[in-house]
């Protein structure tokens, strides 16, 4: 897995950096070594929006994009909720290609398995 974390509105101190590529280290049991993984962290300049932390993340699989964002008062918070989203995400990705894998090879057994009619 390749992971890029890069700032917006903000310098991504070292401590956050480390941080996030810690937790997102978890993803790495999910994903193959040819996915990449865009972390972009950002503080909303609104002074209304109480949760102005922002991480979003963009993981580009084979053939898939998945993305995410979470917003909250802290930044390692926001890191953490993104963390979890996206293994929800990346689980349900992955059952959903076994669950196709496995009705393809249940066709081929139910054709395999049918008598040739007389025509």
């Amino acid at each position: 897995m390749q992971l890029h974390v890069k700032g917006k509105n903000l310098e991504v101190s070292d401590s956050i950096r480390t941080y996030a590529e810690r937790k997102l280290s978890k993803l790495n049991k999910q994903l193959s070594d040819l996915a990449r993984v865009e972390v972009e962290l950002a503080v909303e300049k609104n002074p209304s929006i109480a949760a102005n932390q922002v991480a979003e993340a963009t993981v580009w699989l084979k053939g898939h994009t998945l993305r995410a964002r979470e917003a909250s008062r802290d930044m390692r918070a926001s890191i953490d909720e993104l963390t979890e989203k996206l293994l929800r995400q990346i689980k349900a990705e992955r059952d959903k290609k076994t669950l196709e894998r496995r009705r393809a090879a249940d066709k081929v057994v139910v054709n395999a398995e049918l008598p040739d009619l007389p025509a």
